[in-house]
């Protein structure tokens, strides 16, 4: 009976962490990856992806500098890659050739201006 009751409590705990991880939004309403020290949001604005910088301070992290910045979505049964371009102050943007649908992956890899790698994985909801 201990190892049941342990066991609930065990996933209850699991459950209440797992949403809300889901529910962190950021300032601008998307999701948020924490990765390397540095906070990446992804929003779409009309059919452009947008990928958002800060610090671990919260505030925006410039995004000049970043080289090899590329989406690779994969939605509907397709899988496509974007070439994202520096947008001042902190973001990073790339055309997306179709809506993102319900579910969508999207995985996102740049080489920030100090050398060193990020990736970050969104679901679309």
């Amino acid at each position: 009976m201990k190892h049941l009751i342990l066991a609930a409590a065990a996933l209850a705990a699991f459950l209440s962490t797992a949403v809300a991880q889901e529910a962190t939004k950021g300032p601008n309403g998307g999701p948020v990856v924490e990765t390397h020290d540095v906070f990446v949001e992804m929003t779409v604005e009309d059919s452009t992806l947008v990928l958002h910088f800060a610090g671990q301070d919260g505030k925006p992290m410039s995004s000049e500098g970043t080289t090899k910045a590329r989406a690779i979505v994969q939605d509907a049964g397709k899988t496509t890659t974007i070439a994202l371009e520096t947008q001042q102050p902190n973001r990073l943007v790339g055309p997306l050739p179709a809506p993102l649908g319900a579910g969508a992956r999207v995985v996102v890899s740049a080489t920030l201006a100090d050398g060193h790698g990020i990736q970050a994985r969104f679901v679309n909801n």
